[in-house]
């Protein structure tokens, strides 16, 4: 496999340049484009510049609308609630941060409860944004529709993959941060193992008949498994009741998919942030040290995001190496290839 390196601004440039190749917006297109480079910084490339197809054939479609202009409106005290009006959940979260900040600033949490809008990619994105950014915890939570994942002893599809994210800021260093989905394996990676012809592990999913299976297509025809069985379908249930029952967006198993038909999923996303001095009091970033000191004491022990966070502050000093091959598909759709 041949690689380039690239700087992240070159990749933000290219993202932004397909994006409004395919009909999206100057604002639209630079706020999904900064996402996309801020996951290719951390190394979650199916998410990254893998995404990218997804979200142009969105807008040739229509699934997306690359034009929408997002309205906010402060709802009770401390909640935003943003509608996307189709668009690229990440413009929506853009227009609401302010008052999201501007709340959990005044009231120690703020709610940003967006709805109507299309799958939102990597959503640690936003929780880790809030705590470099900000200085903020952070929850997060979303459905992207369609219901591809059978809740606890279930055959039939309710859920999406539901992913939930967190995180905390540390006092040195990049924040902790938790992003994972509800389902055993990310859709992305089943949809790549059928693409592939590679078998996928036991307990990932059921085929059409309700059948455990390890081939990609038959179980992207059936229903994908929560991980950890009943303790996975209670966070996707969860997960459900935050990002959709909160919000105003579409249930999963009512949602049109994001990745075919004309029609936006019209799906959900819900932020908390949470100023830890706040709740925490004036001593939080000394009793997380503290902690987090103790834990690295284990040999081998696995913090989740910081790693991430310093690939991505390696990658914006040094750049990323991409597959070439997909480079030149990336150039290919905004058609600018040399």
């Amino acid at each position: 496999m041949t690689m380039v390196r690239l700087t992240l601004a070159e990749i933000e440039a290219a993202a932004n340049a397909a994006l409004s190749a395919h009909g999206a917006s100057a604002a639209q297109a630079a706020a999904l484009a900064r996402a996309i480079t801020a996951a290719q910084a951390t190394g979650a490339t199916t998410l990254g510049l893998g995404h990218l197809f997804d979200d142009c054939a969105a807008l040739d479609a229509g699934r997306a609308n690359g034009l929408a202009d997002p309205v906010v409106d402060a709802g009770a005290a401390a909640v935003i609630r943003v509608d996307a009006r189709g668009g690229f959940p990440q413009l929506g979260v853009e227009r609401g941060w302010p008052g999201l900040v501007a709340a959990t600033r005044n009231a120690g949490v703020g709610i940003l409860a967006l709805r109507n809008g299309y799958t939102s990619g990597a959503i640690g994105y936003f929780a880790r944004r809030l705590a470099v950014e900000e200085g903020v915890a952070a929850i997060v939570a979303a459905n992207a529709g369609p219901a591809v994942m059978a809740a606890s002893g279930g055959r039939t599809p309710v859920f999406c993959t539901n992913p939930l994210a967190f995180a905390m800021p540390l006092p040195d260093g990049p924040p902790l941060v938790i992003d994972q989905s509800s389902s055993a394996a990310a859709f992305v990676r089943i949809r790549e193992a059928a693409e592939a012809g590679t078998p996928i592990p036991e307990g990932w999913a059921l085929d059409a008949e309700g059948r455990p299976t390890t081939d990609g297509a038959a179980a992207l025809a059936g229903t994908l498994l929560p991980f950890g069985g009943a303790r996975g379908a209670n966070i996707a249930l969860m997960v459900e009741m935050m990002a959709v029952g909160l919000t105003g967006g579409n249930w999963s198993r009512e949602a049109p998919p994001f990745n075919r038909g004309d029609r936006s999923p019209g799906v959900g996303l819900f932020i908390l942030a949470i100023d830890p001095a706040a709740s925490g009091g004036a001593d939080v970033a000394g009793r997380l040290s503290g902690f987090l000191d103790a834990l690295r004491d284990e040999p081998d022990i696995h913090l989740p995001g910081i790693g991430k966070g310093l690939r991505a502050e390696a990658a914006a000093a040094d750049g990323v190496a991409v597959d070439a091959a997909l480079w030149a598909r990336v150039l290919a759709l905004a058609e600018v290839v040399d």
